[in-house]
């Protein structure tokens, strides 16, 4: 039996989740938060917002679980999140993250993984580099304006975009570009195992 969280079976499913039962993708569910929380301890710190691997984790989880399954897994690991377990960048967890300068990111994290697995369903993943560091990026980018904003609204536009989205700009660029190329690998390595 498969869920509603299954990504289409014309998508890019190097998993198999489309053919996956429902407790199988809720084991991937808990994999998955625990891939968020480890990507998010990997951090170069900065003020008011650390550079992490958490982008790069959840625009992976968005193409290769599909958007369904990638944004409820960024949801439930943002649930654990608000719960109180150190799963975010620095060990923190609990409300305050939600409310502070990293909110805008926060909220924006299970639209960027919806983005880019709606985008790889289309076909914008695997050997279609270009098209697959593009989705990336947008992902990237749409996470920093959303995440801007919310600085702009607590700090003012100028510091918003000096503190929360120009540093970011050029890991946004190396994130999606290290997304391509893995992608691109996992496309390679599925395709001759199922021809």
């Amino acid at each position: 039996m498969t869920s509603i969280l299954v990504p289409a079976k014309s998508g890019f499913d190097p998993l198999g989740i489309s053919g996956r039962p429902l407790l199988t993708q809720a084991v991937l569910l808990v994999v998955g938060t625990a891939v968020l929380a480890l990507a998010s301890q990997i951090s170069v710190p900065m003020v008011p917002v650390p550079v992490t691997l958490q982008t790069l984790a959840i625009t992976m989880i968005g193409v290769l679980y599909g958007w369904r399954l990638g944004t409820l897994t960024v949801l439930a690991w943002l649930g654990e999140a608000m719960l109180g377990l150190p799963v975010l960048a620095g060990g923190n967890g609990g409300l305050a993250p939600f409310v502070g300068p990293t909110a805008g990111y926060l909220a924006a994290f299970p639209i960027i993984a919806a983005m880019a697995g709606l985008l790889a369903q289309r076909g914008w993943t695997g050997d279609r580099v270009v098209l697959s560091f593009s989705s990336h990026l947008l992902a990237n980018l749409t996470c920093l304006a959303i995440g801007g904003a919310w600085l702009a609204v607590l700090l003012g536009v100028e510091k918003g975009l000096a503190l929360g989205v120009v540093p970011f700009l050029v890991g946004a660029v190396v994130k999606s570009a290290l997304a391509a190329a893995l992608l691109m690998a996992v496309a390679r390595h599925v395709r001759p195992s199922r021809g």
